[in-house]
């Protein structure tokens, strides 16, 4: 669906000036940032100045795309003048106008989401016969930004201020102001580095004493954990081999590959796997402590923004939502957050938080946020419910391993006695701690400090292809559900076609880097990455765009998909015939790289 905001004529220089004002309004009121508002305003006018200038006059048209968060605001700067030559010179940035700067067009494509031109010539005969052109800009609004509707595009309207003559002094005194707000945010942060820089200068010396004394009692702690480590490693891989081929088994099953199931056989099949899922969930849990305790867990660091961590998490979890009548909310930081750790595994230390107060919320809230640390160094994560607390005596009790309170929920709420052990180990892993604070009858707030900045960089892993799926033509698999991959798997076995099965966009990257993919299947909400943001930077890749891209996901969102560039939409489950018939026809219309 596409709501229309605006449109606007560009006849005279203030109206460049206009569309510059009306393109930070838009984007303002639809819940952008100051800086997201700087960069969309920007870009227009940009574009605008290139219509009056080479063209006389054109248009801007704004409006809103998409039914479900994030929506899409769209720009269209279109004109009806002798079109760009030398367009490819022009997008390489080789281009110099005649005013000596050339970097209008290039400048808007930077600062957007996805960048659309269209024009034609009329072949440099000088006649005027060309058709114009048509520029698209596209860009993602923020997951915290209120739902666009109908309604809201009118009262939108309503709120565009009055162009006054001296537009054009008020809209320069306005970008000065940005100007300086932008260098004093600068000049603040300079400051906040130097300070930190003498900080970890002056506490240098003492860390590494600090190292020394720890180093050796963590030694004698792994000789005496060694034989627990050691039997929970084996035993737990030991249990995953037989566990993943039930579930690969019984997906087969279910998807009728070897032939159609009775009613009472697929109840039986549905009970089998989901016993599977449920040990699985208990192995995964154990591994990844033995992992911990052998110190064999890699912290895979990248930068992400809190607020688009905490948008993951609302997607995530709204189906636990559907049977209980507790709200689950989620307080945006203040002003933009950006950490340098793993997402996944924070993103996992808040999912088990959040997932066992819902448990044992009977009603009331859940109540998510995150709050930087004076110092900037550090964010505290707190999850506060409205439960039924716990008593003083065994708050030290459930951050024991296989360790449970008995309560008078505990008949239908099933736990290992795993998930906060862990959570705290993996805290630690991080850098950081996990506290809590609770009062029976009242509620439980679990907190996490974690570290701004891991300061611990692994080094990047270099993907390496599987060579047992042997030969054929790469298809690159995005999924974050090991069963799901398995299917998969199955499906293109004994086809033309060879599976890349990662497990998220980062291990995505990785993957491209080492082999050109054919064609890509996606799931639109993978645990600890943004696919909607991967989408449209592949297609907005010269080198990248042409390959296919197959959604396939339990999100109904088809327009939004197939505006960010999708070429082909599939709901889960997905079926072999479907798929195959999806990557015959879309692979025949890959170009040669």
């Amino acid at each position: 669906m596409t709501l229309r905001i605006l449109n606007l004529r560009i006849e005279r220089e203030i109206d460049v000036v206009a569309s510059r004002q009306r393109a930070r309004q838009i984007a303002a009121l639809c819940g952008f940032n100051a800086q997201d508002q700087a960069r969309i305003a920007t870009a227009v006018s940009e574009l605008a100045r290139n219509v009056y200038s080479y063209a006389g006059s054109g248009r801007v048209e704004f409006a809103v795309e998409g039914v479900t968060a994030p929506q899409l605001l769209v720009i269209r700067i279109e004109d009806k003048g002798p079109g760009i030559a030398h367009l490819d010179v022009v997008l390489a940035g080789r281009y110099q106008s005649r005013t000596g700067m050339g970097m209008g067009i290039i400048g808007a494509r930077r600062l957007m989401d996805q960048f659309d031109i269209q024009t034609a010539t009329d072949g440099g005969a000088g006649t005027g016969t060309g058709t114009g052109t048509v520029v698209t800009l596209k860009k993602l609004l923020p997951y915290e930004a209120p739902l666009m509707t109908a309604a809201s595009v009118g009262e939108m309207s309503a709120q565009f201020a009055v162009l006054s003559p001296d537009v054009s002094v008020s809209e320069v005194q306005q970008q000065n102001r940005e100007l300086l707000a932008t260098l004093a945010e600068l000049k603040t942060r300079q400051d906040e580095l130097m300070q930190l820089t003498r900080e970890l200068e002056d506490t240098n010396r003492g860390v590494v004493a600090l190292y020394a004394e720890l180093d050796e009692k963590a030694d004698h702690l792994r000789r005496a954990d060694e034989m627990k480590t050691r039997f929970l490693s084996n035993m737990t891989h030991e249990f995953r081999t037989p566990l993943s081929s039930i579930r690969a088994l019984t997906r087969l099953l279910l998807e009728r590959v070897d032939g159609e199931l009775s009613p009472e056989q697929e109840k039986q099949v549905r009970f089998i796997l989901k016993g599977a899922e449920s040990l699985t969930e208990l192995v995964d849990d154990l591994l990844d402590l033995a992992k911990i305790e052998a110190g064999k867990i890699d912290v895979r660091a990248a930068p992400f923004e809190v607020n688009d961590m905490f948008s993951a998490l609302r997607g995530m979890l709204r189906p636990l939502l559907v049977s209980t009548t507790v709200d689950l909310i989620f307080d945006e930081p203040e002003g933009p957050v950006t950490m340098m750790t793993d997402e996944a595994k924070l993103s996992q230390i808040l999912r088990n938080f959040i997932s066992n107060a819902l448990k044992f919320t009977e009603t009331g809230h859940v109540r998510v946020s995150a709050t930087l640390l004076p110092k900037g160094d550090a964010v505290r994560f707190d999850v506060e419910d409205t439960g039924l607390g716990i008593a003083p005596e065994h708050q030290q009790l459930i951050f024991e391993e296989f360790s449970q309170v008995e309560n008078r929920l505990q008949h239908r709420v099933k736990g290992t006695g795993l998930g906060l052990p862990l959570c705290s180990k993996l805290a630690a892993l991080l850098g950081g701690s996990v506290t809590l604070k609770s009062t029976p009858g009242v509620g439980s707030t679990f907190s996490a400090v974690i570290p701004v900045l891991h300061d611990d960089m692994p080094e990047p892993q270099i993907f390496q292809p599987d060579m047992a799926e042997g030969g054929g033509t790469p298809v690159l698999v995005v999924e974050d559900d090991r069963s799901t991959q398995l299917l998969y798997r199955s499906y293109l076995r004994k086809t033309s076609y060879r599976v890349i099965a990662v497990r998220s966009v980062w291990e995505a990257e990785q993957a491209w880097t080492v082999e050109q993919p054919a064609a890509v299947i996606l799931d639109l909400y993978l645990n600890g990455g943004d696919s909607w943001h991967w989408l449209a930077k592949i297609k907005d890749d010269e080198r990248r765009k042409g390959v296919p891209v197959i959604i396939a996901s339990e999100v109904a969102d088809r327009q939004k998909a197939f505006s960010l560039g999708a070429d082909a939409y599939l709901g889960k489950p997905v079926g072999r015939d479907e798929l195959l018939a999806q990557l015959n026809a879309l692979c025949h219309q890959v170009r040669p790289s």
